[in-house]
């Protein structure tokens, strides 16, 4: 197993672009995906329709924050403030790609709340279940010459995976899936209720992307099955200028690739390509606390691989701490590539990520990866 560097990244928001404590709390607190590339490092949420980016000050610290609203960019379905809840980020061929949940929210009991809101108003919100929004979003968005992510640079457009509030072609796809189909969320037919299982239920719940030209890769945190947690690859491409499509990839046509990894029981929480290896941040599913591990799937990005990955092919290089109710890990990313060394990035960061003095820094870790 790998060792964990005695020193952290200090990731330093800015408050005079966030407003309120409460504001730069929420951004600190909800880092659910990044990626780096040069000295750029880019933070994705789970609330609005932003993407953050940092810069390398120093070993230690990413600085200079910047933030772009990606709903002037993408013709996103719901309103600016219905959330994309990104889970994934990653960048290749001059893209910043993201994706979505693209799932159902049952509501949760506000514990703040639990003193003034009545055991029947917290009842009431666990037996609401929530479809639409920006959840059902995979995307690409250029980068311009100074890093910025723009509708169109040269001859790249931003573009999203064709669907609405409530599904897109790839969610259409997997409803009718042996193994997945009965997690998907969707509206009845009559629009009135919500079936299928919720994310947070061990419903389908997508974490992690990783794209290598017209392949993108995504995991998901749910359903795990009977242990076995699963990879979906796609062959995207360009409907439109701002529309993506699938093209066919599996067995007699189908617009996916479905890849079961044994993870011990553990769902996937991030995807990092390293040369034809994947890493794969690996947590709990649902609402749980529990160990975390990344595993390097070896030779991943071979094509005709065994639908079944598990032995020599999977194995786990680094322990990742965590803790009750907090310290949840959900970002991943290569630092350095000799000696490989990642970052790892928390939701809902415990004490020892965060800085008494200043409430807009937050701490990622660093380990080396095993060969």
């Amino acid at each position: 197993m790998a060792i964990q560097l005695d020193t952290s990244v200090e990731l330093h928001f800015e408050p005079k672009i966030l407003g309120k404590d409460k504001d730069v709390r929420k951004a600190r607190d909800n880092v659910s995906a990044i990626v780096l590339r040069g000295d750029h490092l880019w933070l994705g949420g789970d609330e609005g329709t932003s993407i953050d980016r940092m810069t390398r000050n120093a070993l230690r610290r990413f600085d200079k924050h910047a933030r772009f609203d990606l709903h002037g960019m993408l013709k996103l379905p719901a309103k600016p403030k219905e959330e994309i809840d990104i889970e994934g980020l990653d960048e290749d061929g001059g893209y910043l790609w993201l994706i979505g949940s693209h799932s159902a929210k049952r509501k949760k009991v506000e514990q703040e709340e639990l003193q003034e809101n009545t055991a029947a108003v917290n009842v009431e919100r666990l037996g609401t279940v929530e479809v639409k929004g920006n959840r059902f979003t995979l995307a690409r968005v250029p980068l311009n010459g100074s890093a910025e992510p723009v509708a169109r640079h040269e001859s790249l457009t931003a573009a999203r995976l064709e669907g609405d509030d409530t599904e897109n072609v790839l969610t259409k796809a997997l409803k009718t899936d042996p193994h997945l189909g009965r997690f998907v969320a969707r509206l009845s037919s009559d629009g009135k209720d919500v079936e299928g299982i919720p994310s947070k239920d061990n419903g389908l719940d997508v974490e992690g992307l990783a794209v290598t030209g017209n392949r993108v890769f995504f995991g998901l945190r749910g359903p795990v099955l009977r242990g076995w947690a699963v990879i979906i690859e796609l062959r995207v491409k360009a409907k439109s200028d701002d529309v993506l499509t699938l093209e066919p990839i599996g067995p007699a046509g189908g617009l996916y690739i479905k890849h079961f990894l044994k993870l011990d029981g553990l769902g996937v929480r991030e995807l990092v390509i390293h040369e034809k290896d994947l890493l794969v941040l690996a947590g709990p599913s649902m609402d749980l606390d529990g160990p975390v591990f990344i595993y390097r799937w070896r030779n991943a990005l071979e094509p005709n691989r065994d639908p079944l990955i598990f032995g020599d092919d999977l194995s786990p290089v680094v322990t990742v701490p965590f803790a009750k109710d907090k310290d949840h890990a959900e970002g991943l990313t290569v630092l350095t590539r000799a000696p490989l060394t990642v970052l790892v990035s928390y939701d809902s960061p415990g004490d020892d990520h965060l800085k008494t003095d200043d409430i807009a820094v937050v701490k990622a870790d660093t380990f080396v990866v095993p060969a």
